[in-house]
Parts: C-alpha cells; sequence; structure tokens
C-alpha cells in the first residue's frame, strides 16, 4: 500500500509514505494517481484530486464537505439525527432575521460563526449588545438553544470504530469547554450512549475521521458537531490513531468479490 500524505505531522512514522507540500501538488501527478490513498490534503485541493486525478482521499469527501461549514454540518445532523440536534436557526443576516431570532430562542442562547474552529467563533448570548456584536461579525446568523453543561465529550472515530472517548471539562471562566479555550480532559468513562450517536452520525454521514462533540443532558445525548481535524491532547502518547488510520485504509483497499469467498472445487472419484 503507496501512501501519499500531505500533512507530515499527522502521518509522521507511516510506513511507505511520500510527504509533499500542498502547493506543488500539480508537479506530482503521475505520483498521486498511483498511490493506493492520498492523506490529508488541504480542502482547497479536494476538487483537483479527486474528480481530477481520479484519487483515493483520506480523511472521506464527506469529512471534508460537511466539515468545512457548521452551517452545512448542522444541516447535515438535522437530516439524519434531527431528535439529538439542538434547536437551531440558521438565517440570512438581516434586521428581520436578527428580531426573529432574538425573540424567539430562549435567552440565553448560543451563536456561533460558521467556520471557525478550537473554540473561536462562538459567543453566549445574554443581552442586546451581545447579539449585536455577533450580528456585526458574520454574514450568516446561526443561532442555537443553550444547554446546561459543565463538560462534553470528545470521541474520535475513525471508520467504523471509536479510537478514544473523553470528556472535555469546563474552563475556569465558565462556558467554553474546549481544551484550546481553557477547557480540561478528564478520562473517566464516556457513556456508550454517547459513543454509539457518534458511530451512527459517521456511519450514515460517510464521515471515516473526525472527532465528535457529543453532550449529554438529563441522560440524553446531543451532537454540537465535529472536527476532521482534531487536537491530539486527549488521545495519550501510543500509536492507537496511526493503528486504526492505517487498519482502516488497509482494509478499505483490498479488492472485494462481489460474489463472496470462491469455494473450493470439489474433488469427484474418477474412474479408471
Amino acid at each position: 500500500m503507496h501512501l501519499v500524505s500531505f500533512d507530515i505531522f499527522r502521518t509522521l512514522g507511516f510506513p511507505n509514505t511520500t510527504v509533499l507540500k500542498p502547493d506543488q501538488f500539480l508537479r506530482h501527478k503521475e505520483l498521486l494517481r498511483e498511490a493506493d490513498w492520498v492523506l490529508f490534503p488541504e480542502y482547497w485541493q479536494l476538487n483537483a484530486l479527486v474528480h481530477g486525478l481520479k484519487c483515493r482521499v483520506f480523511p472521506s469527501v464527506a469529512s471534508y464537505r460537511i466539515g468545512h461549514d457548521k452551517v452545512e454540518m448542522t444541516r447535515a445532523f438535522q437530516t439524519v439525527a434531527p431528535e439529538h440536534t439542538p434547536w437551531t436557526l440558521i438565517e440570512a443576516n438581516g434586521p428581520v432575521e436578527r428580531e426573529m431570532i432574538w425573540d424567539t430562542l430562549p435567552h440565553p442562547f448560543v451563536a456561533k460563526l460558521p467556520r471557525a474552529s478550537m473554540g473561536e467563533g462562538v459567543w453566549l448570548i445574554e443581552t442586546r449588545e451581545d447579539w449585536r456584536r455577533y450580528c456585526e461579525r458574520t454574514d450568516v446568523l446561526y443561532a442555537q438553544e443553550y444547554l446546561p453543561l459543565d463538560r462534553d465529550a470528545r470521541i474520535v472515530v475513525v471508520g467504523d470504530r471509536v479510537v478514544t472517548a473523553y470528556w472535555r471539562m469546563q474552563a475556569d471562566q465558565g462556558f467554553y469547554n474546549n481544551v484550546a479555550r481553557g477547557g480540561r480532559i478528564d478520562t473517566s468513562p464516556v457513556p456508550a450512549v454517547m459513543t454509539e450517536l457518534a458511530l451512527r452520525l459517521a456511519r450514515e454521514l460517510d464521515v471515516d475521521h473526525a472527532g465528535f462533540d457529543i453532550a449529554l443532558v438529563e441522560g440524553y445525548p446531543y451532537v454540537l458537531e465535529f472536527n476532521r481535524l482534531f487536537g491530539n491532547q486527549g488521545l495519550g502518547q501510543g500509536s492507537d490513531l496511526q493503528d486504526a488510520i492505517l487498519g482502516y485504509l488497509r482494509a478499505k483497499t483490498a479488492p472485494e468479490d462481489p460474489d463472496g469467498p470462491v469455494e473450493p472445487t470439489p474433488l469427484w472419484p474418477v474412474a479408471v
């Protein structure tokens, strides 16, 4: 299995892997065409690699396209698991829409920028001034019900398995659970109802590499978002993630016989 990677850090130690710089990929078209997998390209490379060079990419195309934008991600969640998606209003940023959202959602509520990560671009809206400041920062209004939480779970999925799951405890200043914003990691067991929801979403959306953020409210799980590229703070120092990725790629690379395994031809006695 020959791999080409555009992310040296995420594929460090991968066997038989050629590392390329993203901005030089057009110089290596034949290498890319012949590779079994192209790993971790930039989002802007996706169409050229998949549609132009016919490459198989990891993470999957769905992981990229759904994970690129919170609006598209939430609509995908609402399609396959509306009962596990917090109440969310998505509207164009106009004066009528601003008033409608302010009057409709219970206060406080959460507002997000469609494209942000690591806890950035998320606001707790408690006052009119909070809402005004948020509205000045975005073209699309994304407002979501506030869930009373002091933690959520990060569930890392590769292919059809959970590699790890851990709690992200709320930061000292409150509201944010993201480790990049001061949240703390707790390795206490994560309930199966949360990991099962992450696996269901990954399966139904064809997402094969993601850190799902799942919240638990009175024992009921809600999906907040997923990150196609996630931090390694809760992964420990082992090779579990690398082993999971390589095992998944090998399994997907192996040819499949549509008729199933071939039965051996029986040996009939021969008259002599």
